[in-house]
């Protein structure tokens, strides 16, 4: 279980600046310690720079898009969560996030307790899995 006490750390990847800052200010309010990148290139870079529990992921991006950064991010071995935000649901891109190991696929627009009880799973699924 999530302690409350422990900041976890967000990366919330999304070419909608409206929607980044929004959901950075709800996130903040909440205790999380949340950044944001506009896009697949910055999310990456973001990542080699500092380590994260949680990426949420939008699909379509210009540029690199959402399954292409998540498939980047498996390759590098990297061991933050990564639940997908999507306005558009499409079985074959449902799959593709499943079969590369994404923790949740979630619609946009979403709820928002909806997505913090997802963000709190994924930690405590991360965590779990750093434990020895």
């Amino acid at each position: 279980m999530t302690d409350l006490n422990e900041k976890i750390r967000v990366l919330v990847v999304d070419d909608e600046e409206r929607f980044r800052t929004t959901l950075l200010k709800i996130l903040m309010a909440k205790g999380i310690q949340a950044t944001a990148a506009s896009d697949g290139v910055a999310a990456l870079a973001e990542i080699d720079r500092c380590a994260y529990d949680v990426v949420l992921l939008d699909v379509k991006m210009p540029g690199m898009d959402g399954i292409e950064v998540l498939k980047n991010l498996r390759e590098r071995g990297c061991p933050a969560e990564v639940i997908i935000l999507s306005g558009h649901a499409a079985v074959d891109t449902a799959m593709a996030i499943v079969r590369l190991g994404a923790f949740d696929y979630l619609l946009k627009p979403c709820d928002i307790e909806a997505l913090l009880d997802k963000i709190y799973a994924a930690h405590d699924r991360k965590v779990g899995a750093t434990l020895p």
